[in-house]
């Protein structure tokens, strides 16, 4: 049994920081509103993720349903909030990894799937059993508790973890998250002890300051390695909150460094409800995300991807109608 897996017990569930306690078993429904079986919303080539991550035919995402953060600001809010889900078979969500590995998937790509660690966990180990080669990426909000990450120790190859907020102000306002920042960071730090610095199929790294044209252009257009093994740290920058990105620009560069590859992402989209949340309805300034990347190279980051234009917009969002379950 690996660390900390006696932790994920789907009766008393205590999986994320939010510690629940319910019994998902018994129907029961913590912070997540996921029950005790697998649900997710789509399986498919996924082209809008960071160029070494997509390749060229793009990654074999598995957007699962349910999330325990609900950041009102969510692009995918329908499905973390459960309304749109499809239960799945442990025994198929294996199958669908090897069907995406099939289509050429660059990787398989688990999307917000937390709170169903403890059958992901038999389903990735059969997978591999049986042969799967490429590799498997866990892509989070990092709202992570150590012991869940743990116990998926040597299934996972590439972390793909957010560092949304250094604020306690805005991680409660937006996220209802508290010591969010702190969480992150050891969920970060436990992620990079596990699979270590990154390493490119092509055995030579993407190249300083690489430029993140992949939701502008075709994804033909990229040339370069895929991922192996290793952590992209995503931060999404918000309306009006410069201030608040540079800290943690700062906080990230001075703990890992080059250790790890930084996204900082403008494709802020003003989506759902905001009612209540009216500084987040202008989207972000393209003068501040332009100061925030000077501000980035400036402390000497390396190992980075940036967004160009045009990525603010809805047409990025994927359609949620269980394709490829």
């Amino acid at each position: 049994m690996k660390t900390g897996q006696e932790k994920l017990d789907l009766k008393t569930c205590i999986i994320c920081p939010r510690k629940c306690g319910v019994d998902r078993t018994k129907g029961q429904l913590g912070y997540c509103r996921q029950p005790a079986h697998l649900t997710a919303a789509r399986a498919y080539l996924h082209a809008w993720e960071e160029p070494c991550i997509s390749g060229e035919k793009g990654s074999g995402t598995v957007f699962f349903s349910g999330c325990n953060m609900h950041c009102v600001f969510c692009q995918n809010s329908e499905i973390a909030l459960g309304d749109v889900s499809k239960q799945i078979p442990q025994e198929r969500l294996s199958e669908i990894f090897f069907e995406l590995q099939e289509k050429g998937a660059s990787n398989i790509n688990l999307v917000t799937p937390t709170h169903f660690v403890p059958l992901i966990i038999p389903a990735l180990e059969n997978a591999r059993n049986q042969g799967l080669s490429i590799p498997v990426v866990y892509n989070t909000s990092a709202y992570e508790n150590v012991d869940t990450l743990k116990a998926l120790e040597g299934l996972i190859d590439i972390y793909l973890p957010d560092c949304k907020y250094y604020s306690e102000e805005l991680s409660l306002r937006y996220s209802n998250a508290p010591g969010y920042f702190e969480t992150s960071i050891a969920a970060i730090d436990e992620m990079l002890r596990q699979v270590g610095v990154p390493k490119f199929f092509a055995n030579r790294p993407i190249g300083a300051n690489a430029y993140n044209l992949l939701m502008e252009e075709s994804e033909d257009d990229y040339e370069g390695p895929l991922m192996k093994s290793g952590v992209i740290i995503r931060h999404l920058m918000l309306p009006g909150q410069l201030a608040d990105s540079k800290k943690i620009v700062k906080e990230l560069l001075h703990r890992y460094g080059d250790k790890v590859y930084l996204s900082i992402m403008n494709q802020f989209t003003p989506h759902g409800d905001l009612t209540g949340y009216p500084e987040l309805l202008k989207g972000v300034n393209p003068d501040d995300y332009d100061e925030l990347i000077d501000y980035a190279i400036e402390l000497g980051l390396e190992n980075g991807f940036f967004q160009g234009e045009g990525t603010d917009a809805e047409s990025f969002i994927p359609a949620f109608d269980f394709e490829g379950l």
